[in-house]
Formats: C-alpha cells, structure tokens, sequence
C-alpha cells in the first residue's frame, strides 16, 4: 500500500501562483510514475502532468508553459508548480502514483479568483 498526502491547494488571484506538493509513504519502492490530475463537479478527472522515476514529464496542453512537474526521489515527493493561473484552473487536484497499483491522494482545492 501507498499512502499520498497533498499539500499547497489554496486560493489565488489570476496571474498569481501556487505550489502543490504530494509525499509519498508506504510501499514506495514499488512507485515508478507519479503526478497530478484535476477535477470539476461534474466533470472527468483530466490529467494535469506527469513524471517518470527517470524525470521524463508530460503535460496536459492547457498548462504547458505554466506548469512545471518535478519530483525528489530521496523525499519520495513530487511538486507542481503553477504559475499565471487562470480562472479556468479552478479545481480540485488529485496527486496519484503509480506502483503495484494506482493510488491517489485526497485532493487539494486549487481556486483561481479575482
């Protein structure tokens, strides 16, 4: 089992930016790609960014150049950093992590607002 705690949601004006972190315990040595979705009521949970053990990342079109993925192996921890947020970013961000099997974090509210 993997447990996965965020931290770093908050609320932000457009433009501003925010720091999300998610540390891994457990069964970590079974983790190779960790990362962040997101989720509006009623909506599907969309893929955000991801990052590989070896530090490969891949990002969703509507946060490149704005979001930036990293992970610190020896903290078993993975950041997004988000910057020029926008209204439309709104949401809540699950972390998740790949091993043995998928595992998810419990969320962290992200609201962007004037």
């Amino acid at each position: 089992q993997v447990q996965l705690v965020e931290s770093g949601g908050g609320m932000v004006q457009p433009g501003g930016s925010l720091r999300l972190s998610c540390a891994a315990s457990g069964s970590i040595f079974s983790i190779y790609d960790m990362g962040w979705y997101r989720q509006a009521p009623g909506k599907q949970r969309e893929l955000v960014a991801g990052i590989t053990t070896g530090g490969s990342t891949n990002y969703a079109d509507s946060v490149k150049g704005r979001f930036t993925i990293s992970r610190d192996n020896a903290k078993n921890t993975v950041y997004l950093q988000m910057n020029d947020l926008k209204p439309e970013d709104t949401d809540v961000y699950y972390c998740y992590a790949i091993g043995d099997s998928r595992y998810w974090g419990q969320g962290t509210q992200v609201t962007v607002s004037s």
